[in-house]
């Protein structure tokens, strides 16, 4: 070495060893430290005392008629596990975090994962979960008898986490705290095609494109990975025949798949970790590696299982979207009733939340809003917390694939009988395993049984269901002969001590924690509380939390309609930055409106609340700030309708406003400048305004054309939709709505689905031929639908947009999103209208201006080919009269909006059957 690098490199040799010679021992920085970060306490303390004096003080405040002595047994034991291991400055610093949280206003959640079971962290204000009341574990969290480190989870309002990460920046040092680094690997399908690449160049795309088709489908949006191809060990290489079988018959592609094999797993490039954040009682940058990035933060050079084995902490900030929506709620509530609402002393008793969870309508609440959650929910009948608690650990694969969750709702409604494991059994497991009806369904509840037939501590009770759930057939032999003597010390036979674990064996592998089911469960409590009692205000906020998902807008879009909440367009004179409530409905929010930046929405509000509501259009352009008298901005509130109130047709402000504008710009332009007209008049503004003479037509576009505006400026159709009314006939063609067909998607096979072609992009391919690429939308939801040559020279004419049709396809999965490969088309006639009208019932003595005024407007919003009759109810009399004028389009929007209107309602009689039944 040294003759070939001293001839290229003089002195190389010599220079390294110098240096190498130089490098002192890294033992003292991997060795294992106490570098947990300092927390301050007064004098006359240290942390461990000081935690104790802040944990009697946090009980005397979470029970103020006086701490039972369980409570304070159990905190005690709590403090000396914590003290013993090192911890006290873990929980204070903890402890400071979500105290500054609550203190500025940042919403946190009730806690999440094991730490739920720590009365220490309760008293402490880190959870809102009282563990002792609801049977939660410690052990579970911090096992006296195994070294681990605590592991506390904190949830803030997605909104604001970042200010948290200030916030422990600035108390405990920015030269002590940074963010964690990530490693992102080369998976499947990047190492295939990175080998295809290098090895042919372009034409390797179309190799690539080969393979990865033939590859597995994903299981857990993972890919099956190359070594399990091609090993029979493997549990999916089953799977994997085809891609097995090009690499056997084509030479370029095995030529592929070796080198992708070297590839993969190899490390890609570097990120920052989603929630993990590392601190230290010392400058990190004297125990390991940083990065500064571009934007000036510090991030760790090691993952943070590196950085915990050197001593440093690692803390979890996430930011929670259902946080954020449950803070928007509470402040809708303000806002529209002026209501104060407490989730953290909010009883979790309300009847009315059960109920609604009871009838499985709990779309858009944590945790329970998907389809199979609702049916089990409607099949379960939760009454109490326990039940959401139980619900949520039971819908998970494991306990499913058991029919463990139908078992405990039929088990609950009586419907299926308790039975216990072994008679010698019943009595000593009765307590244990009475709140979820003689079934296991929480880790907790194998360690209580270890402990109470075994005779296991809790900390060893730990280590057999860590050891259960892990499965290791040796593991498992040496821990059943311990859990056997156990048992038959205490009298029990070998048949109960054999029937025992095989029963609760099996559970093992899928119990679910409780104390992370129970801090789940308590922030569904809450949002289907707030749905249950507020409805408007929290279907407003949750419309906000997903403005940039046009599937769930239109989904939760429905669910206000099925609520008979009306969710009317923005509004100048009403509408904030993001959904609120208004009354009863729901406003849309300006700034959801496409081309109108957040500047312009900040600025007609800070007008409207600094001089008034807007009395017209031209009073709007008068007094609005420059910035916001920009012609595309105001198209696009024109056309969503945000002028409305003020009594001027779309289709006329679209006509004059470009000439308003240029007529107030110029003076607006010099009012900035400081300049004015010396000459102006003294008359009345109005007078005077350069818009003085602006008249703006009545004629107003047609129904589909304003509802085609909406949706171009608000990415979906908002004050009525185009299939409003047709429901029963989409369902004849298709028996799944899109939203159900994406909330259980099938993962192959054929399809159909109704509603309407939305987009088509038309393209064509290498050869020239013609292929389109669609949109398929029906009341909630949308879906791609791809028309490849073959089908799209068949079915091509019928692929316009507003059309109605009806799509058979092949289901296609591509990176775990579906689209659908369209077959046929047939065109959908929805303008046939039913037999029967519809008939309104009015009562007389509430007919008022008002409410003829909000009819007409209502009837008019839903124009279609239904004829309407009104039946007029004073006290025993009645008449039916024939609204000859108004037919409307029957649907679910038209009967939300109506259920709105005092007085009126929707009647179920026939025409023929009301005349039967008109008195004489």
């Amino acid at each position: 070495m040294r003759e070939y690098w001293d001839v290229e490199v003089p002195g190389a040799a010599d220079s390294t060893l110098l240096i190498a010679e130089r490098v002192a021992s890294y033992e003292e920085v991997y060795a294992h430290r106490d570098r947990m970060p300092v927390f301050e306490v007064p004098d006359g303390h240290d942390a461990a005392s000081w935690l104790h004096h802040e944990v009697m003080a946090g009980l005397r405040r979470r029970l103020p008629a006086g701490v039972p002595d369980a409570y304070v047994e159990r905190a005690e034991f709590e403090i000396g596990v914590i003290t013993e291991k090192g911890f006290p400055a873990y929980f204070l610093i903890t402890a400071d975090l979500m105290a500054h949280a609550r203190e500025v206003g940042i919403r946190v959640g009730p806690g999440r994962g094991s730490a739920a079971g720590s009365l220490v962290a309760y008293a402490l204000g880190i959870t809102n979960l009282d563990p002792i009341e609801l049977g939660l574990l410690f052990e579970r969290f911090l096992n006296p008898e195994r070294v681990s480190m605590p592991d506390i989870d904190m949830d803030f309002d997605d909104r604001r986490r970042g200010e948290m990460i200030r916030y422990a920046t600035d108390r405990y040092g920015a030269d002590k705290v940074a963010q964690v680094i990530t490693f992102g690997t080369i998976k499947t399908k990047a190492a295939i095609k990175d080998s295809a690449r290098v090895h042919f160049g372009q034409p390797g795309y179309a190799i690539a494109d080969r393979i990865s088709k033939a590859l597995p489908l994903p299981v857990a949006a993972k890919d099956i990975p190359l070594s399990g191809i091609v090993d029979p060990s493997h549990e999916r290489y089953g799977e994997a025949a085809e891609v097995r079988a090009l690499i056997e018959s084509d030479a370029d592609v095995a030529t592929i798949f070796e080198t992708a094999r070297g590839l993969e797993g190899l490390v890609r490039n570097a990120g920052v970790h989603a929630c993990a954040v590392i601190m230290s009682s010392q400058p990190l940058m004297e125990s390991i590696p940083l990065w500064q990035r571009d934007d000036g933060s510090i991030i760790t050079g090691w993952d943070y299982p590196s950085c915990e084995a050197i001593g440093l902490l690692k803390m979890d900030f996430l930011g929670l979207r259902n946080l954020t929506v449950i803070g928007d709620a509470i402040d809708n509530i303000k806002a529209n009733r002026g209501e104060d609402i407490d989730l953290d002393t909010l009883p979790t008793t309300d009847p009315e939340t059960y109920a609604l969870l009871g009838r499985g309508e709990s779309l858009g609440v944590f945790q329970l809003d998907g389809v199979a959650m609702r049916e089990l929910l409607r099949r379960m009948g939760p009454t109490g917390f326990d039940d959401i608690i139980a619900v949520n650990a039971l819908y998970r694969p494991g306990p499913m694939a058991m029919n463990t969750h139908n078992n405990y709702a039929d088990r609950k409604n009586g419907r299926q009988a308790i039975e216990p494991i072994h008679r010698e059994l019943a009595e000593p497991l009765r307590d244990i395993l009475a709140e979820t009806y003689g079934l296991v369904v929480y880790q907790e509840q194998i360690m209580q049984i270890a402990q109470r037939v075994a005779g296991y501590s809790m900390g060893r009770a730990d280590v057999l269901r860590r050891a259960m759930g892990k499965k290791k057939k040796e593991v498992l032999e040496k821990e059943f002969e311990g859990f056997e003597a156990g048992m038959l010390e205490r009298g029990f036979s070998p048949e109960a001590v054999r029937a025992l674990w095989d029963t609760i064996l099996p559970f093992a592998g899928y119990a679910f924690n409780k104390s992370h089911a129970a801090g789940y469960a308590l922030v569904g409590f809450w949002t289907a509380y707030l749905k249950a009692n507020y409805p408007a205000e929290y279907m407003a906020a949750l419309l906000t939390s997903v403005g940039d998902n046009k599937d769930k807008s239109a989904v939760y879009l429905s669910e206000c309609r099925r609520l008979g909440i009306r969710v009317l367009p923005p509004d100048v004179n009403e509408s904030g930055p993001r959904f609120t409530a208004v009354g009863a409905d729901i406003r849309f929010g300006m700034g959801a409106v496409r081309n109108v930046g957040a500047g312009v929405v900040d600025s007609v509000i800070r007008t409207r609340e600094r001089t008034g509501k807007y009395t017209s259009f031209q009073d709007f352009l008068t007094r609005s700030e420059l910035a916001v008298c920009h012609k595309r901005a105001l198209e696009s509130l024109i056309k969503a309708g945000a002028f409305d109130s003020l009594g001027a047709s779309r289709l006329g402000l679209l006509r004059v406003h470009e000439e308003a504008v240029d007529a107030v710009v110029p003076l607006k332009r010099r009012e900035a400048m400081g300049q004015f007209d010396l000459f102006g008049v003294d008359g009345p503004a109005e007078e005077s305004s350069p818009l003085a003479h602006l008249r703006v037509d009545a004629g107003e576009f047609d129904r589909k054309q304003l509802l085609a505006h909406e949706r171009q400026m608000l990415g979906l159709y908002v004050s009525a939709h185009p299939l409003d009314g047709a429901e029963a006939q989409l369902r004849r063609h298709a028996p799944k709505p899109i939203a159900g067909l994406l909330a259980d998607p099938p993962r192959e096979g054929e399809v159909v689905v109704a509603g309407l072609v939305t987009s088509v992009d038309r393209r064509v391919n290498k050869k020239g031929e013609p292929w389109a690429i669609c949109t398929v939308e029906d009341m909630d939801a949308s879906l791609e639908v791809l028309f490849f040559p073959k089908s799209y020279a068949l079915f091509g004419a019928w692929l316009v947009e507003d059309e109605a049709v009806v799509v058979t396809g092949r289901v296609n999965w591509r990176e775990e999103r579906m689209s659908v490969f369209g077959a046929a088309v047939t065109s959908l006639e929805l303008s046939a209208a039913p037999e029967e009208p519809f008939v309104l019932r009015v009562a007389a003595d509430g007919l008022d201006q008002d409410v003829v005024t909000e009819l007409r407007r209502t009837l008019l919003a839903h124009r279609g080919d239904t004829p309407v009759r009104l039946r007029l109810v004073a006290g025993t009399r009645e008449r039916l009269y024939a609204l000859d004028d108004y037919p409307v389009r029957v649907g679910s929007g038209l009967l939300g909006e109506l259920k709105g209107i005092p007085g009126v309602a929707a009647d179920g009689y026939s025409v023929a059957a009301a005349d039967a039944g008109r008195p004489g």
